[in-house]
């Protein structure tokens, strides 16, 4: 059985830890897989893994310090901010050294980066034998900057995968512009299991889920409910996810008077997320910026209807307008406000909408994504 070795920053909570483990479950039974981990933030890790695959964790003692580094600036404590700053360039210092080490004496037959640093060394460390595989899920955003360091990042692999086609032709051009030889394909993210019931659709209630983070827009997404609320004050909201920005999210429910009908609920795991999603009727998403939104396909497998703006570029290729779901452009509130109205009104809409959701979201099965993956795993090993 060929080994394969995926290198992941960390295991927590996130839709790229998420991509990850269903991968390495979704593999293992065909080859020998490892996950590789940079950072152990938890004592285990937020999405379930097959017991037959492997995990390794490169640094356990020591975990990044982002936040705490920035409260200690913001608040001019000097002591606390020479710490912080000492532990920050540990942490980096570590992340480089344990991670370039470990490519060095990584034996796989394939491995998969899951980080555009990580493309970098893997070109420079890994063993020339390999089949080396950079796997990119963040949209550019139209920031040449980041499309231009994803490509340089690739100089050395044989192959990058990109979550939508769109992506795919997009640095394909760009490798060819480069003379770079490596080859772009596009897999999708995929759901790791297909719901037998979905919804009826007739609860009052809608539901976000993802990180609590300023280009998720869910502070937007309060100020939106608050208003669809004064006339509709019988439909709930349940946002899933925690993050930097939740004091200020609650806060913002605080000051609309909204904690009984908005609940944050915190991460959760997947049977109690599957629950919400069985009793919703519409998703929501606010994001200003989404590479892919695997949620959107997680709740179009229970037939729920979905509305994004189109900042949301992963959006644009999930949603199709008007058949299952609504894009809205110009993040116009308005308008997304409009279209929740319109959908919560009107019940048989929402059936309509939500079957052709389901449908959609079948596409993305793990067996038809895994088909893809084999294809392209064996093409060199």
């Amino acid at each position: 059985m060929k080994k394969l070795t995926i290198f992941s920053l960390h295991l927590g909570y996130g839709g790229i830890e998420k991509s990850i483990v269903n991968l390495a479950n979704l593999l293992c039974q065909d080859y020998q897989v490892e996950i590789v981990s940079t950072y152990k933030l938890e004592d285990t890790p937020a999405f379930e893994i097959d017991e037959k695959v492997k995990v390794t964790y490169l640094i356990e003692k020591y975990k990044p310090n982002r936040e705490e580094w920035k409260n200690a600036f913001k608040k001019v404590r000097p002591i606390k901010l020479i710490k912080e700053t000492y532990q920050a360039i540990l942490v980096l210092l570590l992340r480089k050294s344990q991670t370039t080490k470990a490519m060095k004496n990584c034996d796989s037959d394939i491995i998969i980066s899951t980080r555009v640093l990580f493309n970098k060394w893997l070109g420079e460390y890994g063993k020339s034998k390999a089949y080396k595989i950079a796997w990119e899920h963040n949209h550019h955003h139209q920031d040449m900057d980041y499309a231009n360091g994803v490509v340089n990042s690739c100089r050395y692999l044989d192959s990058l995968v990109l979550v939508s086609d769109s992506l795919r032709n997009f640095y394909k051009k760009k490798m060819k512009e480069k003379k770079i030889k490596c080859k772009c394909v596009f897999i999708p993210n995929m759901l790791d299991e297909i719901p037998e019931k979905t919804s009826n659709l007739a609860n009052k209630r809608m539901i976000s889920v993802g990180r609590l983070s300023k280009e998720k827009g869910y502070v937007d997404l309060i100020d939106i409910f608050y208003e669809f609320h004064k006339k509709y004050p019988d439909w709930h909201l349940d946002i899933v996810g925690d993050g930097a920005l939740k004091n200020k999210i609650v806060d913002r429910i605080y000051q609309y008077q909204l904690t009984d009908a908005i609940t944050v609920h915190g991460y959760l795991r997947k049977k109690e997320l599957n629950q919400l999603f069985s009793k919703s009727s519409l998703y929501l998403m606010t994001s200003y910026t989404e590479s892919f939104g695997i949620v959107l396909i997680e709740a179009m497998s229970y037939g729920i209807p979905c509305l994004a703006f189109t900042s949301a570029e992963g959006a644009n290729d999930l949603i199709t307008n008007n058949q299952n779901g609504y894009l809205i452009e110009n993040r116009d509130f308005q308008e997304m406000i409009h279209k929740m109205e319109e959908l919560v009104s009107d019940k048989e809409k929402r059936i309509q909408f939500g079957q052709q959701a389901r449908e959609f979201s079948l596409k993305y099965s793990s067996d038809i994504v895994k088909k893809d993956w084999l294809t392209l795993l064996k093409r060199k090993v």
